[in-house]
């Protein structure tokens, strides 16, 4: 199977097929974010919680907007 590479856009993120920057999955956890927005992100909760809870908790819908809010 061939495996298509769409060019990155903003911060490095991947592009979909029809150039829309891909979102990050809700059930994507804490302890991976961290890894690329350093150890103080989603800071009190568990490494192991899923980003769709910190975002219902924080009041946020996207990723972006919990990070242009400072809830890191």
């Amino acid at each position: 199977m061939l495996k298509r590479h769409y060019p990155t856009g903003l911060a490095g993120r991947m592009r979909d097929a029809d150039g829309e920057i891909r979102r990050k999955r809700s059930d994507t956890l804490v302890r991976t974010l961290r890894e690329e927005y350093g150890e103080d992100f989603a800071k009190g909760y568990r490494a192991d919680a899923k980003l769709g809870t910190v975002l219902e908790r924080e009041g946020a819908e996207t990723l972006d907007e919990l990070l242009k809010k400072g809830r890191r």
